[in-house]
């Protein structure tokens, strides 16, 4: 798709993290300024929005499978994505995503946290995922 990976991750982080919440189904209700900063969107565009407007199609279904068994089990779940950007470019970013939970203890949605990726990480992470990607043609 002549996808450039934005190259300097670390300068556009600038040590920021970007977090998001989203409600059970995935609907993002809260998108900090960083998150719009690097994805290309405004917080008006992603309210609303299932989380997935960002997702790049390289990511294999199976991967968010993982995420989304092992949140709705209460756990935490921690890993790399690769997002896909409004403008089309993409990142890489270390994610950690946990549930959400009101006074009672009952899940209400979901807290991601992300940061920059380690170019080491990329590199194996996305041999993995092409791995992945390959086995569901």
């Amino acid at each position: 798709m002549g996808q450039v990976e934005v190259v300097d991750s670390e300068y556009l982080f600038q040590g920021r993290v970007i977090i998001s919440e989203t409600d059970l189904k995935g609907v993002i209700t809260y998108a900090n300024r960083k998150f719009c900063e690097i994805s290309g969107y405004t917080r008006e565009e992603l309210i609303g929005q299932p989380h997935n407007i960002i997702r790049h199609p390289d990511m294999p279904k199976e991967a968010f499978s993982k995420v989304w068994s092992t949140i709705q089990a209460g756990q935490i779940w921690h890993g790399l994505i690769k997002n896909l950007r409004k403008d089309g470019q993409y990142y890489w970013v270390e994610t950690e995503i946990l549930p959400s939970k009101d006074n009672d203890g009952k899940v209400i949605g979901y807290v991601a946290a992300r940061k920059a990726a380690s170019r080491k990480d990329v590199q194996e992470t996305s041999e993995m995922y092409q791995i992945m990607k390959e086995k569901e043609l």
